[in-house]
């Protein structure tokens, strides 16, 4: 009995985080950062926090520039394994970017600790910033969110979320990039405007 009820609690928690293996030969890697707000990352002349024009590219293309984790969330439509998410419990007031094109996608004060392994927001930044599209795959019916400028995957959007939305955005951290609020970064670097 002890067995079953074991084996059911995991069924009910990988089917409510959606847990998904994923490709143990992906090779973890960070992008650098922007070296200022808004411009390209090196190697991604695609990458910019200010350009909001569609990005269209070859899957080519994108293999070249995304690093291998981010390239396998964003383009595979990949899942990273729950609770390995850097941004799974990180708390710090700022932005979240889709790490393949840099377009804005969630405020940090729309994050919340959902427990389900993953980074989880209740609402985007705007309607535009995620692109909504059903997901049949692995015998669930489910909506995908993709990013609204290069369509990388993103994850998946829930009707199980807090108020005000009643949404939980269950985002991959791989495909995440942040930034930090200007106003915060000031508190604690003493600089003043």
């Amino acid at each position: 009995m002890k067995v079953l009820m074991a084996l059911i609690l995991a069924h009910i928690t990988l089917i409510s985080c959606n847990a998904q293996t994923t490709n143990s030969k992906v090779k973890k890697t960070t992008m650098s950062e922007a070296k200022k707000p808004g411009e390209p990352k090196t190697g991604n002349p695609v990458y910019s926090k200010t350009d909001s024009s569609k990005v269209t590219m070859s899957e080519e293309e994108w293999k070249k520039i995304l690093p291998s984790d981010v390239y396998y969330i964003a383009r595979q439509k990949g899942t990273e394994r729950p609770w390995t998410s850097k941004f799974e419990k990180f708390d710090e007031a700022g932005t979240y970017y889709c790490a393949a094109c840099g377009n804005g996608l969630f405020k940090s004060d729309t994050k919340f600790d959902s427990g389900c392994g993953w980074p989880s927001f209740y609402e985007p930044i705007s309607k535009g910033s995620i692109i909504y599209t059903p997901d049949n795959s692995h015998g669930m019916t489910r909506t995908e969110v993709q990013c609204g400028r290069c369509k990388a995957h993103l994850g998946h959007v829930f009707e199980d979320g807090p108020p005000p939305t009643g949404l939980r955005y269950c985002i991959n951290g791989v495909i995440l990039d942040f930034e930090k609020a200007k106003e915060t970064e000031k508190k604690y670097t003493g600089k003043k405007s």
